[in-house]
């Protein structure tokens, strides 16, 4: 007797279904991208992080979209956060 096994596949993530999860992460500013001063924070060790708001979010984030507003001068660790690899699919199941 053979019993068949069926994989399913977890849907790809793509920008019409990305939760923005990534967001919600402490970025530590490590170059200078052009990060407009507004959106930058001094964290309690005195290292530059990207600004978040009372509900935790990105500054940055466009609340409506959730798209970065800042997309062109983001900053180096979100420009090497990529989308649908193991780190955003962790943080995703992370706030399910």
């Amino acid at each position: 007797m053979t019993i068949e096994i069926k994989v399913i596949p977890e849907p790809e993530i793509t920008c019409a279904n990305c939760q923005a999860c990534c967001c919600r992460l402490e970025v530590m500013l490590i170059t200078d991208t052009g990060v407009p001063k507004k959106y930058i924070a001094t964290d309690d060790w005195g290292g530059q992080v990207m600004n978040r708001l009372d509900d935790g979010w990105c500054a940055a984030l466009d609340r409506d979209t959730l798209m970065c507003s800042i997309y062109e001068v983001r900053p180096f660790i979100c420009r090497e956060f990529e989308m649908g690899e193991y780190e955003c699919i962790d943080e995703r199941n992370a706030n399910l």
